[in-house]
């Protein structure tokens, strides 16, 4: 069945409807990842977007029960070049079209994916409605541009009630803003019990729980829209080591007084390569965000610049002068990418010991 992707500027590509049939409106970004689709679809970080994948053959593999980054996906919609019907994979359990009706998110195939994206990239993203051949285009158009993005995307994701993940080690608390599934299996795996908490938990309430550490996790959106969680991490610094990863590293730089500013089209792929200002090393990295710390309002803050990307040179770690908290603006999980950026893990590790360390015979505050 045909199906038309409008977006507010006008422009309207035509192609073969894939997943559900439903109507459904988002900011259109695109992601350059060779593989990985299914931690894609299913990355809380996602939530409220249609996500144009640049590659141009998708599902090939399939779907499976095991790589999924949430329990519940939260994109608003999928824009492939072709959809493979009949994938390949032992591991494979349905098709990605099979999946997409399952999750009721519709999706387009067919379409001239490099120009979307070339149009993406020189106008940034836009705004756009996956729809029926019977919709209006001039009143689809007039509605997007009325409609404001939505900015309670972090509400929608994170965790309600808070939960543990059993380890004979550290206590490290995951504060949930939309936290991939890869960040909780890797702290797992390095022995730690994970508390994973809500987005909007109070800092003495996380501070009742005795951490040994906290994790700021990845999540949508503007980070200015969650205020509660500024004011909570600046309530910790100081008091237990802290690691920001992307929106979390946006939250620190903030509550460091630092600022953040929208992108054009963002970083969203699995080959960023980031230099390690400490010791000039490049790693190639997955990224996934719309937003950035403001180079300029570092230098009013007792923040480090750490690393930086080498094809834009916006920042992508970040240092605090005088707390144990630092942060990166990509994924050292690499759910789905590389894994060149796992060693944050332990020097995170060494963070929490060194403090515990020297916290050893006194009491939470």
């Amino acid at each position: 069945m045909k199906r038309q992707l409008i977006l507010e500027n006008g422009a309207t590509f035509i192609g073969e409807g894939i997943g559900s049939e439903e109507e459904k409106s988002g900011e259109v970004v695109f992601n350059t990842g060779m593989t990985g689709y299914q931690e894609i679809l299913s990355d809380p970080s996602y939530c409220g977007q249609i996500v144009t994948l640049t590659y141009p053959l998708i599902g090939n593999y399939g779907i499976n029960r095991d790589d999924f980054e949430s329990v519940k996906p939260s994109i608003h919609g999928l824009v492939v070049r072709e959809a493979t019907d009949y994938p390949s994979h032992f591991r494979s359990q349905i098709s990605i079209d099979q999946w997409l009706k399952k999750e009721k998110i519709p999706g387009i195939q067919g379409i001239d994916t490099r120009k979307l994206t070339r149009m993406i990239r020189e106008n940034g993203t836009l705004k756009g409605r996956l729809c029926s051949m019977a919709a209006d285009i001039s009143q689809t158009v007039e509605e997007l541009k009325a409609t404001p993005l939505a900015v309670n995307q972090v509400s929608q994701v994170s965790t309600k009630n808070q939960y543990m993940n059993p380890g004979t080690k550290e206590r490290i608390v995951l504060v949930d803003y939309g936290a991939k599934k890869g960040i909780v299996k890797d702290l797992v795996a390095d022995g730690y019990e994970v508390v994973v908490v809500p987005y909007n938990i109070a800092a003495a309430s996380l501070l009742s729980l005795q951490p040994d550490g906290v994790v700021l996790s990845n999540g949508p959106g503007d980070p200015t829209s969650v205020p509660e969680a500024i004011e909570m991490v600046k309530q910790l610094l100081g008091k237990v080591p802290m690691f920001g990863i992307c929106l979390g590293h946006q939250l620190l730089a903030l509550a460091s007084g630092a600022k953040t500013e929208k992108m054009a089209f963002g970083h969203r792929g699995s080959n960023h390569p980031v230099k390690d200002l400490r010791t000039g090393q490049i790693t190639i990295t997955s990224q996934n965000h719309g937003y950035t710390v403001d180079t300029e309002s570092i230098k009013h803050t007792d923040l480090i610049v750490t690393h930086i990307n080498v094809n834009d040179k916006t920042i992508e770690g970040l240092s605090h002068k005088n707390y144990p908290a630092f942060s990166v603006q990509y994924h050292p999980e690499a759910s789905p990418g590389p894994e060149d950026a796992k060693g944050l893990f332990k020097e995170f590790k060494t963070l929490v010991m060194q403090q515990k360390t020297a916290n050893r015979g006194k009491t939470y505050a």
